[in-house]
C-alpha cells in the first residue's frame, strides 16, 4: 500500500472519530509514525486531504453498492442492506464530524468542491430503474425527480436543524421516513417485500 492510500485511510478514521477540525496534520503524522513532510508531499493542505478522504469514501461506498445490488435477490433487499450499512457507519461517526461538515456548508468555495465527491446515493436512478424492471416500483414514477427526493431524504441525517445528532433517534427517524417514502412508490409486490425485510430487521 502506498503512502497516499495509507494517509487517506488513517485520516478517514481520525476524522470520523474526532471530527475534522480537531485533527491536525501533526496528529495524523504522529498516529502514522511518519513525518508531517511526508503528508505534505502527497497533500498540499488539509482541505485537499479532506477532499481526498471524501472521494475515497465515495468510491468505497460505490463498490459496496454494486456488490449489494449484484448479490441481492431483489433491489428491495439491496436497499435494506445498504441502509443498515449506512446507519451503522453513521452510528460510529463522532457528532463533531457531522457538525464540521455542516460548517463546511457555509463556505461555498470549499463545500461545493467537497460535495461533488459525495454520491449521496447518486446511483438512485439505477435503483429505481431496476425496481421498475423487477415490478417492485410503479412504472408511472418520474425516475429523475424521485431520485432527487431520495437523495434529500438521506441528506436529512446530516442536518442538525431537522434531526438531532442522537444516533439512535436520528437513525430511527430517517429509516422510518425513507421506508415510508419507498412504500409510496412501490407496487403491491414491492410493499410485500418491504414488509418482509422490515419485519426481519425488527426481529
Amino acid at each position: 500500500m502506498d503512502y497516499r492510500q495509507r494517509i487517506l485511510e488513517e485520516a478517514a478514521e481520525m476524522f470520523r472519530t474526532y471530527g475534522i477540525r480537531a485533527v491536525t496534520m501533526d496528529m495524523l503524522a504522529s498516529q502514522m509514525s511518519i513525518s508531517k513532510r511526508t503528508i505534505y508531499e502527497v497533500f498540499s493542505d488539509k482541505d485537499e486531504l479532506l477532499e481526498g478522504v471524501l472521494k475515497w469514501m465515495s468510491e468505497k461506498q460505490t463498490e459496496v453498492f454494486f456488490r449489494y445490488v449484484n448479490e441481492s435477490q431483489n433491489i428491495i433487499e439491496a436497499i435494506f442492506r445498504m441502509m443498515d450499512l449506512m446507519f451503522e457507519h453513521f452510528q460510529k461517526m463522532s457528532p463533531a464530524f457531522h457538525l464540521d461538515m455542516k460548517r463546511y456548508r457555509k463556505d461555498p468555495g470549499i463545500y461545493t468542491d467537497l460535495m461533488k465527491e459525495l454520491p449521496y446515493f447518486s446511483y438512485n436512478e439505477e435503483i429505481l430503474k431496476r425496481g421498475i424492471r423487477e415490478g417492485v416500483f410503479r412504472e408511472d414514477i418520474d425516475v429523475e425527480a424521485t431520485s432527487r427526493l431520495m437523495v434529500e431524504v438521506l441528506k436529512m441525517s446530516n442536518d442538525k436543524d431537522i434531526l438531532p445528532y442522537d444516533s439512535s433517534e436520528c437513525i430511527y427517524s430517517v429509516r422510518n421516513f425513507y421506508i415510508n417514502f419507498l412504500r409510496g412508490i412501490s407496487t403491491q409486490k414491492g410493499l410485500d417485500l418491504i414488509n418482509l425485510y422490515d419485519k426481519k430487521k425488527e426481529n
